[in-house]
């Protein structure tokens, strides 16, 4: 079995492949204050809490955007799972052309994003990340990742306002019945959701007319996709476990018996 890791800034996503079947996925806050050892009984807990024995992980495949809780997962995976990660980096084979100024400057999220996209959709694509920020990622029929978009999260940007405006209450990021809201909790919740939305469809309409080829496909993941996709005009796909997909696709193509 296959144990794929992708540490994000917020949350990192975890999950088990028999073969190409995910098996079994968690979720877990990010936090560098964790010490390899707690990260290690997580890790035994949640697989024991699924059945997966420690012996019967064979691989670690892991990407990471949070290099400082890099070290102590990699520990935690050596000591408890007596693995050594397979780690996400320049010179590992993706399947991608980085069309980018400085390729090294690609977060290696947005590599297995697109990875698993252009294999399970096909080309060309655009990948919507709802994460801590909001990516915007294009791959054309060639493979060729030509770079993208970030934007500050929908999460941040609900914070922000919080924080900044003295009299704006923290909400929840829920669809308010009406556009127009009656109170100022729905007020904001309609300005929050259907801000994103409109960002969305604009920024992706733009997207497309730059990469100017037919068939465009839109694929939403992160925590925030159904709910801004089930607005949206033009997103096609929502892919919860994009990342963890990628991470596949990638140990396969890089696997050695």
């Amino acid at each position: 079995m296959l144990l794929a890791i992708d540490v994000g800034n917020t949350n990192t996503a975890i999950g088990v492949y028999k073969e190409r079947t995910l098996v079994g996925n968690w979720r877990i806050s990010t936090s560098k204050e964790r010490t390899s050892d707690e990260i290690g009984m997580l890790l035994l807990s949640m697989l024991e809490h699924d059945g997966i024995s420690p012996g019967m992980i064979t691989d670690v495949i892991m990407c990471t955007v949070a290099p400082p809780v890099m070290h102590s997962m990699s520990n935690a995976i050596r000591k408890y799972l007596d693995k050594k990660p397979i780690l996400v980096e320049p010179g590992i084979r993706t399947g991608i052309n980085i069309k980018y100024e400085n390729p090294r400057e690609v977060g290696s999220d947005k590599i297995v994003n697109a990875a698993a996209a252009i294999n399970l959709y096909g080309g060309p694509v655009i990948i919507v990340d709802f994460g801590t920020a909001t990516t915007f990622c294009a791959v054309n029929s060639r493979r060729d990742y030509l770079g993208g978009v970030i934007c500050p999260g929908i999460k941040i940007s609900a914070e922000a306002l919080f924080e900044k405006a003295a009299k704006l209450p923290r909400i929840e990021i829920a669809k308010p019945k009406n556009v127009i809201g009656k109170t100022t909790v729905t007020s904001m919740q309609s300005g929050i959701i259907h801000g994103y939305v409109g960002q969305v469809d604009h920024i992706v309409s733009l997207m497309k007319q730059e990469m100017d080829e037919p068939g465009i496909k839109v694929v939403a993941t992160g925590g925030m996709a159904r709910l801004i996709a089930s607005e949206s005009k033009t997103i096609d796909e929502v892919n919860p476990f994009l990342s963890l997909e990628g991470l596949q696709i990638i140990y396969e193509m890089n696997r050695t018996e």
